[in-house]
């Protein structure tokens, strides 16, 4: 099986999406573009095509998925009840890059929560999201779209390249506007705890909600997490990483590049293009810019056949640098080194 690629590039386009919108109704998977990350889709209220998800991405089962929504309303369905504060997230915040933590109706399969209590629910920004969803009719249960552990697919072309013969369709809707996961929060707590962060920062919720619990590695769950991004490493390249974090992370990296003459280096940097000696790749010298390029730039290192992977973090905390970090850390398996001033 080959996937068939649907490119999207207005509106008018939209006609093209009754296809594989059919498509997933009747249990076939679907990846297409969001505004975070593009997405594995499949009929959430199906269990067993739920279960194909995994399988083709070679996810474990006990790590939970999200469910998409092209609507408020639809969130009423698959959760016990919407309190409050969801409806605060839901009415100001969405569609966005956020997904909240319900209590989960009797509507949604164990399989999509890992046999957990809660659901996680997103209302995505992009609009060819939406519209496929809504044309489908059915909630759409939907990973990001890679191979397991894989860096996650901001283009059509980087899940061809890991998924061109293991689903049925791909829509190219062009680049992803954030480039990171969306920002996952747990509403069933006091206070609301933030599970992932992503494309909705700590402090956009906190003016919103009042007290938020951030985001914290240790409070991760690894036995029956809430949350997708919480027990496994992901978004790994092929390549040995190592993350350097500081004002003089420059200084530091040029050692080591120096040091590594036996090896192939290709470094990630933060709007600087001709200090190294090696393959280089900028990621822009703005944070945005950088998490928008980071999972891309992954994949290209792998394919110039990089051995080791040198990435520059020179970024003040705050905002999307929380969900930068966390991402590129997990990218590395933690292998980061933290360069004084």
């Amino acid at each position: 099986m080959t996937s068939k690629m649907i490119k999207i590039e207005s509106t008018a386009d939209f006609e093209k999406l009754s296809e594989p919108a059919k498509a997933l109704a009747e249990g076939k998977l679907v990846a297409f573009p969001t505004e975070t990350v593009y997405g594995l889709g499949g009929n959430a209220l199906d269990a067993q095509t739920v279960k194909k998800i995994y399988g083709a991405k070679g996810r474990p089962s006990d790590n939970p998925l999200i469910v998409h929504v092209s609507s408020k309303e639809d969130v009423y369905s698959l959760a016990e009840t919407v309190p409050e504060n969801a409806e605060k997230i839901l009415d100001i915040l969405c569609p966005g890059p956020i997904t909240i933590i319900l209590n989960k109706s009797n509507l949604v399969p164990d399989v999509v929560t890992a046999g957990g209590k809660t659901v996680a629910i997103r209302f995505p920004e992009n609009e060819i999201a939406r519209e496929l969803i809504k044309k489908s009719g059915v909630p759409v249960a939907a990973p990001s779209a890679n191979l397991s552990g894989r860096p996650s697919p901001t283009t059509a072309a980087h899940v061809a390249e890991d998924l061109s013969d293991k689903i049925d369709y791909i829509i190219d809707g062009g680049p992803c506007r954030v480039g990171l996961e969306s920002t996952v929060i747990d509403l069933t707590i006091t206070p609301p705890r933030i599970l992932r962060p992503g494309g909705v920062s700590q402090e956009t919720l906190a003016a919103l909600l009042g007290e938020v619990t951030g985001y914290a590695p240790r409070d991760e769950d690894t036995t029956s997490p809430k949350s997708p991004g919480m027990k496994y490493k992901h978004y790994a390249p092929k390549a040995e990483m190592v993350v350097f974090e500081g004002k003089t992370c420059r200084d530091a990296i040029l050692k080591q590049v120096t040091a590594c003459k036996d090896k192939k280096v290709c470094v990630l940097t933060a709007g600087q293009t001709d200090l190294y000696d090696c393959d280089v790749i900028d990621c822009g010298k703005e944070p945005v810019e950088y998490a928008k390029a980071l999972f891309g730039a992954l994949r290209e290192a792998d394919a110039l056949g990089a051995d080791v992977i040198f990435a520059e973090l020179p970024f003040a905390p705050g905002g999307i640098v929380t969900a930068l970090k966390n991402r590129i850390y997990k990218s590395c398996g933690g292998n980061v080194i933290t360069c004084k001033s």
